[in-house]
């Protein structure tokens, strides 16, 4: 068989390997959680056994399907499973792995004291292949159990320094995480067989190979059934899942409080701690953050003309509007009455007034009283750092343009008064 015929064979593996436990992984809230777990289980044994003797010839050089196919994919799906469930569910398959390959370890020492038999003449018990797989199995554990703590660290520090698709993120710390994993199981290769520098350099650019195809497939798999990553705070490493466990309940509790019940947006307590944190963050990353304040024109008469039932109608489909108004990573809060603030990370002055324009006149157009009236709004907007180092400056700043605006007529975007706006 032909190198480009094992090429063929390996991408054919890695696809229907992952094909198979992402769809084991997806319908895991109908065929239990454990059905994944026991697969993958089922898998890693093999993997190990497959890393020690069955190597094959490709074009990037010789390579075990063991270690670059199902390793590679184990990792990703253990990365997987944390962000599409939570920190208390993915320490169940690390630790499984950890325990169940510790397990097997022992009992294959015990099982080196037996006197064995030949049923059949030649048939003897390969004892030295039973020791080094033992001592592989330690050592494989041992890094399988770092492995899975540095993807999961990585892939949330990251997060924070590179902020964009989840498919950056799960392909960087695949890389780095593969990459010294070949660095440590090459070690142990070359001390128990002499394995030579080809096996460490076709082991390494298979694995960055499959690290690449698993993160296409799981951007591919993403675009159809999407998830929100986790954001994880800095703790030492024995606490790592208590610590990812406790930050992901506290961020889906505070995602779930904090809200105003009438227009769903954010209410004035949230914003005076999140602004000012999303400021911090903006000012230490050297990085804009501008603030636009949004008041309903003419409100009270909207009220006294066709009651309060109708004005809050009105300032839901308003919410509405800048909802969908807002880019993602921009929050919107309800100040008070008929007012809302957004703020705008890394948006500056010129951008913070486009997103404002533009929101303006879609509820212009999209917004109407129960006369058919158009609904208008103004808008007062200001950055940091030139118009404050500090929330309340920047929200004054924007309170005082969007009186500004009021005094000219209503209905219209104000900004720096050398911004054109």
């Amino acid at each position: 068989m032909n190198q480009s015929t094992n090429l063929a064979l390996f991408v054919v593996e890695a696809v229907l390997y992952f094909t198979l436990l992402t769809t084991l992984l997806h319908f895991r809230h109908r065929i239990g959680l454990g059905v994944f777990l026991t697969a993958l289980g089922v898998m890693h044994f093999v993997e190990t056994y497959l890393a020690a003797v069955f190597y094959v010839d490709l074009p990037i050089g010789i390579v075990s399907p063991g270690s670059s196919i199902f390793f590679a994919g184990k990792l990703v799906m253990i990365l997987m499973l944390y962000i599409k469930e939570d920190a208390a569910t993915v320490r169940q398959p690390i630790y499984g792995l950890f325990i169940g390959n510790a397990v097997t370890l022992v009992i294959a020492q015990f099982l080196l004291l037996h006197h064995t038999v030949s049923l059949t003449p030649g048939q003897t018990a390969d004892v030295a292949f039973l020791r080094e797989m033992g001592l592989l199995m330690l050592w494989g554990t041992a890094l399988l159990y770092i492995d899975s703590l540095a993807i999961i660290l990585l892939y949330e520090r990251i997060g924070r320094i590179l902020p964009g698709p989840t498919i950056t993120r799960v392909a960087a710390s695949s890389v780095l995480v593969l990459t010294f994993d070949q660095i440590g199981f090459y070690g142990l290769l070359a001390y128990l067989y002499d394995a030579p520098a080809a096996v460490f350099w076709g082991g390494w650019k298979a694995k960055m190979a499959a690290a690449v195809l698993y993160s296409a497939m799981f951007a591919l798999y993403q675009m159809v059934f999407r998830d929100p990553g986790m954001v994880l705070a800095r703790r030492p490493i024995r606490d790592v899942f208590t610590d990812l466990t406790f930050r992901e309940r506290y961020e889906d509790l505070l995602a779930r409080t904090g809200r105003d019940v009438l227009t769903g947006a954010f209410d004035r307590g949230r914003m005076e701690i999140e602004a000012p944190r999303l400021l911090r963050e903006s000012t230490e990353r050297r990085k804009p953050l501008s603030v636009a304040i949004v008041d309903v024109d003419h409100f009270k008469a909207v009220n006294d003309r066709f009651g309060h039932l109708h004005g809050d109608s009105v300032l839901r489909e308003v919410a509405d509007e800048l909802h969908r108004g807002t880019r993602t990573g921009d929050l919107l809060f309800r100040y008070g009455g008929e007012e809302f603030v957004v703020v705008l990370p890394e948006a500056n002055h010129a951008d913070a007034l486009l997103i404002s324009e533009r929101m303006r006149q879609e509820i212009a157009v999209g917004v109407r009283d129960h006369g058919g009236g158009a609904v208008t709004v103004s808008i007062g907007v200001a950055t940091a750092p030139e118009d404050g180092a500090n929330f309340t400056s920047l929200l004054a700043a924007a309170d005082n343009r969007l009186y500004r605006a009021k005094n000219a007529g209503r209905n219209r975007t104000e900004g720096r008064p050398d911004s054109g706006a």
